[in-house]
């Protein structure tokens, strides 16, 4: 087996932790407050995080440029994982995996007109064909539109300010650390959110599947180093379009879910043009092998 299958094989692995994530907050949110389970999940991970970077010895510094960098992510990440929850509880799983597949155009599109990259007509021309994908999957003026479908278009909103913030990072900048301030921003945020409202009581389920959730996201976190550390990018990255399998299946078997046709057919789309811009920067030499692309892997979903 080589090197760039064992990684696909780990990304693949780390999107499903993700999806299982998600699935535990969806299952989760039914009883509890959002803003409790975030609070406890991302504790976990914040502290197992700093752990992890004291036990390798000392904290590494970031340069001045980069922890504004990191706090510019995080504020990003706040942002996404505030819209994209709250619609995840409310929309088909699927859906809002599919509208989350679009980030990637954005971000592809945003880098040409803030950060001056080029994109060229191909490149643009699937952007443009991602959108209309993105358009049959929340079908705006019908009833399948509502305020958590602009939610999760939001998100992407979200989720490009991250990835720009990423993506200006200097490469030696710690992958682990920039997530540990990431996931402590995130914390703090729905701290505050909750300052105003009870938190309930859970039970040992609910206790349970929190700390599922939080060794989930943390076995993803991992995974995807690894995966972005043996494997190529430019190989491993369409592998990250796998998540929409995850969510349909999740989606169908836990909560009985199954995207309309359209759907579907906007998620295809989406996804095609995405490994299509993937295949035309793997082409044009454009798609880096090391540094921040690292750290963008480390969160293909808030």
């Amino acid at each position: 087996m080589t090197d760039n299958i064992k990684a696909a094989l780990l990304m693949m692995g780390a999107l499903a932790m993700l999806a299982l994530n998600d699935t535990a907050i969806k299952t989760m949110a039914l009883t509890i407050p959002l803003f409790q389970i975030i609070v406890l999940r991302n504790g976990v991970t914040t502290l197992a995080l700093g752990f992890s970077i004291l036990r390798a010895g000392r904290w590494p510094r970031l340069s001045r440029r980069d922890l504004g960098l990191s706090l510019l992510r995080g504020v990003g990440e706040v942002g996404a994982a505030y819209f994209y929850l709250v619609a995840l509880v409310a929309m088909p799983f699927a859906n809002i995996v599919a509208i989350l597949q679009a980030a990637p155009l954005v971000v592809t599109l945003a880098a040409a007109l803030f950060l001056r990259e080029p994109v060229g007509w191909r490149r643009l021309s699937a952007i443009i064909v991602g959108f209309v994908g993105v358009l049959l999957i929340v079908r705006p003026g019908t009833e399948g539109f509502d305020t958590f479908a602009l939610y999760a278009l939001i998100s992407v909103g979200f989720v490009t300010l991250r990835d720009l913030a990423t993506r200006r990072l200097s490469p030696d900048a710690p992958a682990m650390t920039v997530t540990a301030i990431t996931s402590a921003m995130v914390l703090v945020f729905f701290i505050l959110l909750g300052l105003n409202d009870p938190w309930v009581p859970m039970n040992a389920r609910s206790i349970l599947l929190t700390l599922v959730a939080a060794a989930f996201v943390l076995g993803s976190y991992v995974t995807t180093i690894n995966a972005m550390r043996i494997g190529e990018i430019s190989f491993v990255s369409p592998f990250r379009y796998t998540s929409l399998l995850w969510a349909l299946l999740l989606g169908f078997v836990l909560f009985g879910e199954w995207p309309q046709t359209l759907t579907l057919v906007g998620a295809a789309i989406v996804v095609a043009s995405g490994l299509f811009t993937i295949y035309r920067e793997r082409k044009t030499g454009r798609m880096p092998q090391t540094g921040p692309e690292e750290i963008q892997a480390l969160e293909s979903r808030p």
